[in-house]
């Protein structure tokens, strides 16, 4: 396609370690791309995303679409501004009952049970929100620790079950990814942890608790014009001139899969694993 059309933009929706390949020949001729999350199935893949838009010139970003949730967007304003002190522990659960149980097309869930393609199986399908959060506020953590299993599901997958748990220098932040649940979730999700209160969402609330007060609902507002979902916030950005920020951004994409290469070194070899990685 890109040796037939003149293109301004791609939307990469490929196997998690084809991104890379994509970016690459999209950055030599110019074109700018938005990429499903997450980033790749590997760091130095997403190292390669990196240093080819930069090199080029060329826009990339990473479509996540917790970015487009009033009540998240909500919940990171209301933690960027204070309303809860310094984060100490940051808490999300990604889950359903498994790709194929859930009525994703054969050729999707092929290759997500696909470790090569996808990185892992739902360690990284599902544990990259929160990696990607925690980058967004905390940014890389010290230490990570991980663990990943097969517990349910009775035909070859890299696992159906992860945990990846991030050590700050104060703060924790933990990942849960399942494909195995059968519920909806019972718990609220995220949940925040401050020095002077808490946030939780809840449905389409937003509860905060302050330390020194009572608690209270914050509806969310709907998102501004321009950053309602990916494709209007990618060409507004295009528009404008304006850098991709916050969760989209591809710096914090990156440091989201060294967050989940290293849960997955760790997971594999019983290790706490350092960041950085290199």
């Amino acid at each position: 396609m890109m040796e037939k059309e003149e293109l301004d933009i791609i939307q990469a929706a490929s196997e998690n370690n084809v991104g890379a390949d994509i970016v690459e020949a999209a950055a030599a001729k110019g074109i700018h791309v938005t990429s499903e999350k997450p980033m790749a199935a590997r760091l130095s893949q997403a190292d390669r995303m990196l240093a080819a838009s930069e090199d080029a010139g060329t826009l990339l970003m990473v479509n996540w679409p917790t970015a487009w949730s009033p009540p998240l967007n909500t919940l990171m304003n209301l933690i960027k501004d204070g309303a809860i002190g310094d984060v100490f522990y940051f808490k999300w659960r990604s889950a359903h009952n498994g790709p194929m149980e859930i009525g994703c097309s054969r050729y999707f869930y092929e290759w997500l049970y696909d470790e090569e393609k996808n990185g892992a199986g739902a360690l990284m399908d599902y544990c990259c929100y929160c990696a990607d959060m925690c980058a967004y506020l905390l940014g890389l953590p010290q230490q990570v620790t991980a663990f990943r299993g097969t517990f349910v599901k009775d035909y070859p997958i890299p696992d159906d079950n992860a945990v990846i748990l991030m050590k700050y220098g104060n703060a924790f932040g933990l990942t849960e990814a399942s494909w195995t649940q059968k519920v909806g979730y019972i718990t609220p999700n995220p949940v925040v942890y401050g020095t002077e209160g808490a946030l939780m969402v809840s449905g389409n609330e937003v509860h905060l608790h302050p330390a020194n007060g009572a608690a209270e609902v914050v509806t969310p507002e709907p998102l501004p014009e321009g950053k309602r979902n990916a494709a209007e916030y990618f060409i507004r950005c295009l528009e404008t001139g304006e850098p991709i920020e916050g969760l989209c951004s591809a710096k914090v994409s990156r440091d989201a899969q060294e967050i989940l290469e290293a849960g997955l070194v760790s997971a594999d070899s019983g290790q706490v694993v350092n960041l950085p990685m290199s």
